[in-house]
């Protein structure tokens, strides 16, 4: 994948910058894009960021998302190099709290938040846990979350765990906070990413997924030995792609079929399905016809 916004929810969304990797069935057979929860991307290298929108999203709703959880109504922004949490933390009595963090990955690929500033009613919340012998492990009872666990003072989400379905996997390597994105780096062996390195039929846009290998079904269209590029209609921003809506994307643009039997299929951003009056243009055809 290149250049592409995979919506895991309606309100989340991974902006992928790059993405190689394989999609494995979890019952065997071919891929049914149909059933998002029957597949696991497993990436070998990627460039993924979440906006904080994204992920208050997915701390309140997935991660913390459980009756009886002591962290609600959180709301994640990032500030410099450093992410920001606020919410509502359900200690025998409730109370605000603000959490400024460094980010960093163990060595294990889980995403470490690191306290620099805790408030809690706006009082120096490491000072007050300083007194009265406490810690967030201490306050924290984690046990219902998803993908998530504290030690000590520090907060640690895996990656594999946090997301809505389709399940991931992957190691990620390396954590930063860009502009108003967290972005995680997925990695592997060079030798291992030129192995599997894939060359699209047209290999000049921009924005595409690009699918080789085993058998894909969507619809009532089932590909063996598949090849694949579903490219944007709009080159002229990043592809943004729903899985539970892509048929109304593909309604919405053009297919033409290779030399060799592939597809390379055009469609319209998911966001611009509802744009009264607009009329896709005539995708331009591949360089390459086949391989």
């Amino acid at each position: 994948m290149r250049h592409v916004d995979f919506y895991v929810d309606t309100n989340i969304v991974l902006h992928i910058r790059r993405l190689d990797g394989a999609m494995r069935s979890k019952e065997g057979g071919p891929i049914l894009f149909d059933d998002k929860r029957s597949f696991t991307i497993a990436i070998d290298t990627a460039e993924v960021g979440l906006t904080g929108l994204d992920l208050s999203v997915l701390l309140n709703d997935y991660v913390f998302g459980y009756k009886g959880s002591p962290l609600t109504h959180q709301h994640l922004r990032t500030e410099g190099d450093h992410i920001v949490l606020t919410g509502r933390l359900h200690k025998v009595i409730t109370v605000n709290f603000e959490i400024t963090g460094s980010l960093d990955v163990t060595r294990s690929g889980l995403i470490r938040i690191h306290p620099t500033k805790t408030k809690f009613l706006g009082l120096n919340g490491q000072k007050v846990m300083k007194l009265l012998g406490l810690s967030l492990e201490k306050l924290l009872d984690l046990k219902g979350a998803t993908g998530a666990t504290v030690r000590e003072n520090d907060i640690f989400l895996d990656p594999a765990k946090i997301l809505p379905p389709p399940s991931i996997e992957g190691r990620v390597v390396a954590v930063r906070v860009e502009g108003d994105q967290v972005v995680q780096l997925f990695g592997a062996s060079q030798a291992h990413a030129r192995e599997h390195a894939l060359v699209p039929p047209d290999a000049q846009a921009p924005n595409y997924m690009y699918f080789k290998g085993g058998t894909l079904r969507f619809g009532r269209l089932l590909m063996l030995d598949a090849e694949m590029q579903i490219v944007d209609l709009d080159p002229n921003d990043v592809f943004r792609f729903d899985l539970t809506r892509y048929n109304a994307q593909l309604v919405a643009g053009y297919e033409h079929t290779l030399a060799d039997g592939g597809l390379e299929v055009w469609m319209r951003d998911v966001d611009k399905l509802g744009a009264a009056g607009t009329t896709p243009a005539k995708p331009r055809l591949p360089l390459r016809g086949s391989r």
